[in-house]
């Protein structure tokens, strides 16, 4: 499947993005009514009104290309995407930091093409920072209203390697065990698929992971930190790929510019 244009498409995504995150922050500065879902995990009626958004703007936009969204397979909604381009949606990724009121919670748009993520977009809209790319070099940062400044990973040094993890998984004992040639330093610890962002823009070099992920947290940043010379792995050192048995991820380590 090709797309006459694909920077309009990606803008187009932009805007869904907003959209969502403009929901989402009038719910975030409301009433905040949680419940748990079937697998024990929060949700609340920021994520479900989000995804409705997102959802309605892509079927309008790319009618014939399968959605695969948190919320709906949460749902039972079961979607057969086999090799074909389909859409990864995380309507809220960094649900419980949301619910705590920390502001580094995202919505995350991505598209698979052949097994792998290309166009992505992550906002965090509390931040009012967005990430945006569609392909290598393209990757972008926009904070407020200023204009977009493209992003790059940067080289990973020798020493002092900077890491980032959430507040659950940043255990630097652990996280060093995966690490296997590099010399661990600091640790930024931040929520969402932020992470992804902070070493597609140089501020981290690497970002492991040891614990469960699904397909739609990660695709969205891992498409920004493609465009922005860095990699996601698996830790057998393989391309993350997706379209895998119920969108699960096996562990893995995003890096950034390998040189």
């Amino acid at each position: 499947m090709t797309f006459p244009n694909r920077s309009k498409l990606l803008s187009e995504i932009v805007v869904l993005a907003d959209l969502a995150g403009a929901e989402i922050m009038k719910i975030y500065r409301g009433d905040m009514q949680v419940r748990q879902k079937a697998d024990s995990s929060p949700v609340t009626a920021a994520d479900e009104a989000a995804e409705e958004i997102i959802l309605a703007g892509l079927r309008k936009l790319t009618p014939d290309i399968p959605i695969v969204a948190e919320e709906e397979t949460a749902a039972g909604k079961i979607v057969e995407v086999g090799d074909q381009p389909y859409w990864l949606v995380d309507p809220l990724d960094g649900t419980k930091e949301f619910i705590a009121h920390r502001d580094e919670f995202t919505v995350n748009i991505a598209l698979i093409e052949n097994l792998s993520p290309t166009m992505g977009v992550v906002l965090a809209p509390a931040l009012d920072t967005s990430y945006a790319a569609d392909g290598p070099g393209t990757a972008i940062r926009r904070i407020g209203n200023q204009p977009p400044q493209s992003i790059a990973a940067r080289r990973i040094p020798d020493q002092n390697v900077i890491a980032t993890a959430s507040r659950s998984h940043g255990n630097k004992d652990k996280m060093q065990a995966l690490l296997t040639g590099y010399a661990l330093g600091d640790v930024v610890v931040s929520g969402s698929s932020i992470k992804f962002c902070i070493v597609a823009c140089g501020e981290a070099d690497i970002y492991p992971r040891y614990g469960p992920t699904c397909e739609w947290d990660i695709a969205a940043g891992h498409a920004v930190l493609n465009a922005a010379g860095g990699s996601v792995c698996t830790l057998d050192g393989n391309d993350m790929r997706y379209g895998k048995p119920k969108f699960l991820n096996p562990e893995f380590i995003a890096y950034g510019n390998k040189g």
